[in-house]
């Protein structure tokens, strides 16, 4: 049997870039990447073509608008907007045009703020997500709705799998919209190279996250792909938490950095707490995550180390 069409939107970013190259290594010949360059999915008759011209078999929905906790607190309606647009008329003409399988990725941001740690699937829905993201959290949220709602209805095929911070070679190290793990790594290395005696890190360092190596994501997207059964949401997680602090600390000690480091407690934390039950992964999947935190880190700081290195040659 050929392998079906696949349009991965987001497909040319920092995670869908993995998940091509995963997609092939599983027998995937007939995959496409789709960016923001290609196809503007915030608008329908872009997203109506996209569908005419490529013809998927199956999508996998990437493509989000994201940052960290300051592009999140300078633009929670673009974040809300552009993120809810895409998905909607994305899965809805996806519907209307015989699309088999939908795979929405969604994202941890959407647990409510003091959610009882691990994180379960069925904890969802019991209150609101934290603040600076709540924007971005819950228009992701909405494609859950949107799933379910389409299965009932319309007998349409979709799934959604939720991932937690990804990081690893080839992610988003640009000092205004990155996530924690590349903001720390930039100000490190940078911090090595000036020979500066500190770095400064937003919040208290007291609050936890999780982090999931972005090649054992693309794996468990094309399982997520293959196996899931219904629309009930999985969590993709690597199952343990880590203070910033602690981050920071180990960061800073694969990095070479040896100076202070220095909290600014004025600058929000974000959600106290992030941690995923991946039990259902496990079960479902038959995934768990391989790649050890440490081992992920030292990929990340040295690949990039290498794509800076000619920039700070003299």
């Amino acid at each position: 049997m050929p392998s079906p069409r696949i349009v991965v939107t987001g497909g040319t970013g920092f995670l869908g870039r993995h998940l091509m190259a995963a997609l092939r290594a599983h027998g995937y010949d007939h995959a496409v990447a789709i960016g923001a360059e290609d196809y503007d999915l915030t608008l329908e008759a872009q997203v109506t073509r996209m569908l005419a011209d490529l013809r998927p078999e199956r999508i996998i929905h990437l493509a989000a608008v994201v940052g960290g906790i300051g592009a999140n607190r300078r633009s929670p309606g673009t974040f809300f907007y552009r993120n809810l647009m895409m998905g909607v008329l994305l899965m809805e003409q996806a519907r209307r045009t015989g699309v088999g399988r939908f795979l929405s990725v969604g994202t941890i941001c959407s647990y409510p703020k003091f959610t009882p740690v691990p994180f379960r699937e069925d904890e969802l829905w019991n209150g609101y997500p934290e603040e600076t993201n709540a924007p971005y959290g819950l228009a992701k949220k909405m494609l859950l709705v949107q799933s379910d709602a389409y299965r009932r209805e319309f007998g349409f095929d979709a799934v959604n799998v939720m991932l937690v911070n990804l990081y690893g070679p080839g992610d988003n190290f640009d000092p205004e919209t990155s996530h924690v793990i590349p903001a720390l790594v930039r100000k490190c290395v940078e911090a090595v190279d000036r020979k500066a005696p500190e770095v400064e890190i937003w919040g208290s360092g007291q609050a936890t996250r999780e982090f999931l190596y972005v090649e054992d994501a693309a794996e468990a997207l094309v399982l997520a792909l293959e196996k899931l059964p219904d629309s009930q949401p999985v969590n993709l997680g690597a199952g343990q938490e880590i203070s910033i602090r602690e981050l920071a600390e180990q960061i800073a000690a694969l990095t070479g950095f040896a100076g202070r480091l220095a909290w600014d407690a004025s600058k929000p934390d974000g959600q106290p707490r992030r941690c995923l039950d991946t039990s259902r992964a496990k079960q479902v999947l038959g995934w768990t995550a391989r790649t050890p935190f440490d081992e992920g880190l030292r990929r990340t700081i040295a690949w990039y180390r290498e794509q800076r290195a000619p920039a700070t040659r003299p």
